[in-house]
């Protein structure tokens, strides 16, 4: 059932970093990384749901949260998942002309243009925060994405910045 309310989706992002996620077998000595996956529900996250019943690949250290609209998510909600322990987020949504809110990614586009410019500002390595667009018949697009953003966040290490609460 997706999230509906600013609320939900905020209590559901702390749920999910209050809880540690699972090291792989035989790998608890090393560190993964922690990504939290903010999926328009209309595109990609049905572009997600295809990846996992054609039974395509991809890492499983990050969480998925769904969400009506891209568009909807907002920059301080980002933050909250860098501050409780994320290493990464992925926001993904339809691709632009696609949406099913008329303009919703393009609203998403603006807000993450400046959120990037904050980031920066703030210190925060580039590629810790991403966005792409991925449709719903784009299974395979999804898990290579997920695949190249758990490499990317693998490669800048650890997130140190803004972290409050290390879970």
């Amino acid at each position: 059932m997706p999230l509906s309310s600013y609320d939900e989706i905020h209590e559901t992002e702390l749920n999910i970093m209050e809880n540690q996620m699972p090291q792989p077998e035989g790998k608890a000595d090393k560190w993964e990384p922690k990504i939290i996956a903010f999926l328009c529900n209309w595109c990609s996250y049905a572009g997600a749901d295809l990846a996992g019943v054609s039974r395509l690949q991809y890492p499983p250290n990050t969480r998925i949260i769904r969400v009506p609209c891209s568009g909807r998510i907002s920059p301080l909600l980002i933050l909250r998942c860098l501050q409780h322990g994320a290493d990464g987020v992925l926001v993904s949504g339809c691709h632009p002309g696609d949406c099913h809110y008329i303009s919703g990614n393009y609203v998403a586009r603006r807000k993450f243009a400046v959120l990037n410019n904050f980031l920066e500002y703030l210190g925060i390595e580039k590629g810790r925060v991403q966005f792409a667009w991925v449709s719903a018949a784009e299974g395979k697009k999804f898990a290579q994405l997920v695949q190249k953003i758990t490499e990317d966040v693998r490669k800048l290490g650890p997130a140190t910045k803004l972290v409050r609460k290390q879970v």
